[in-house]
């Protein structure tokens, strides 16, 4: 992800600053990215906060951008996990509602969601559970529910087609493991789908998964926008964008830069981390990728079976995986889609590790470095 500090096109500044920091401003986006180039500024930075490590810090406006009040959504959390126990019912309430938000530094956009986040909350059942689903209308327009793990006619949008200030409740039964897509499937579909209506829902063999230390939950989505890229304001939807699979603003979790600074991923050297990633679309897929670690496993699509030491995985519009990797050495990774321009449109997001180094495995031998290397 860090270029040079030679060749970069026009419309980007790259700035060298003390503590070998790189400083990448995408002027297009208006989104101020200040990335920790080395593993003893991490260190530090978690030392400092009393252990809770946060990572670079990201600016709040480029020099020139309006201030905007508005805050990103806040961040849906991972559920615990089941482990073993006997098939039950399980009962699930969601409510649709519209949030005005930040998209990007200086961008306001109203987003639809389920329970107020983008991507909606993460749900959590096993394999044989029945499942009572109520879904609550409080938005303007008529909303619904297709749960990718659903085995019915619409995945449950045939039963859930609620009108404003109207509620239904469906009752489905989790006959296959693995981890699924939700979204909304009322007309236009794909609209809805382009304003944040989507989640994830994993369905977990009746043993349960193997422990981690660390579990996240983290969805991309595009967005499509009247305005251009980084255009600060209230900014509307544009239909004809979505049509050709043209976002303006390719995202995780519901904004530019959204699980970075104090809402990075966090761990320590020797954990374990697994991280539940889906793409809502509703055109884009991903090649997501984490730059400095290999994947220990992968379950494409959310499948019962892994791959072993991956690099990068492609996760299809509506589809999911489930990754999980060691972290060995300490410092700022980031998750990326390996569409590396998307990165210039929001697609970053930040793992912070702390702990001992790790000479034997990663440290320079001669020369010297800006940090400038790599992606």
């Amino acid at each position: 992800m860090q270029p040079t500090t030679h060749g970069h096109p026009p419309g980007h500044s790259v700035v060298l600053t003390s503590g070998r920091r790189l400083l990448v401003w995408a002027a297009g986006l208006g989104l101020s990215l200040l990335i920790a180039a080395c593993t003893e500024t991490a260190g530090t930075a978690a030392s400092q906060s009393g252990g809770q490590a946060t990572g670079a810090s990201v600016s709040s406006q480029p020099s020139g951008a309006p201030a905007v009040p508005l805050a990103s959504l806040s961040q849906p959390t991972v559920p615990s996990p089941i482990g073993r126990r006997a098939a039950t019912t399980v009962k699930i309430e969601l409510e649709t509602v519209e949030k005005k938000a930040r998209l990007a530094d200086g961008v306001e956009y109203e987003f639809w969601t389920f329970d107020g986040t983008v991507p909606g909350p993460m749900l959590r059942v096993r394999q044989g559970d029945t499942v009572e689903l109520k879904l609550k209308n409080s938005a303007k327009l008529t909303h619904s529910i297709d749960l990718h793990a659903v085995t019915g006619p619409g995945g449950g949008a045939t039963l859930t087609q609620v009108l404003t200030g109207q509620e239904a409740v469906f009752r489905w039964k989790a006959l296959n493991p693995g981890l699924y897509v939700y979204h909304c499937a009322s007309p236009i579909i794909p609209m809805h789908i382009a304003q944040g209506m989507y989640g994830l829902i994993l369905v977990e063999p009746p043993e349960g998964l193997a422990p981690v230390d660390r579990e996240y939950y983290v969805m991309q989505g595009d967005f499509y926008t009247v305005a251009k890229t980084g255009e600060p304001g209230a900014q509307g939807f544009a239909m004809d964008k979505m049509l050709n699979e043209e976002p303006e603003y390719v995202v995780f979790n519901g904004a530019g830069a959204a699980l970075t600074g104090d809402r990075a991923l966090t761990a320590r050297v020797g954990e374990k981390v697994r991280i539940f990633f889906g793409v809502g679309g509703p055109n884009l897929t991903s090649s997501f990728h984490v730059i400095g670690e290999i994947f220990d496993a992968v379950y494409p699509e959310g499948a019962s079976e892994p791959l072993h030491n991956v690099q990068t995985t492609l996760v299809p519009t509506g589809g999911a995986t489930i990754v999980e990797f060691t972290v060995d050495v300490p410092g700022t990774y980031l998750l990326v889609d390996h569409s590396l321009s998307r990165l210039l449109k929001g697609a970053v997001a930040q793992l912070v590790v702390t702990g001992p180094e790790a000479p034997d495995i990663y440290q320079q031998v001669s020369g010297s470095s800006a940090g400038t290397g790599g992606h």
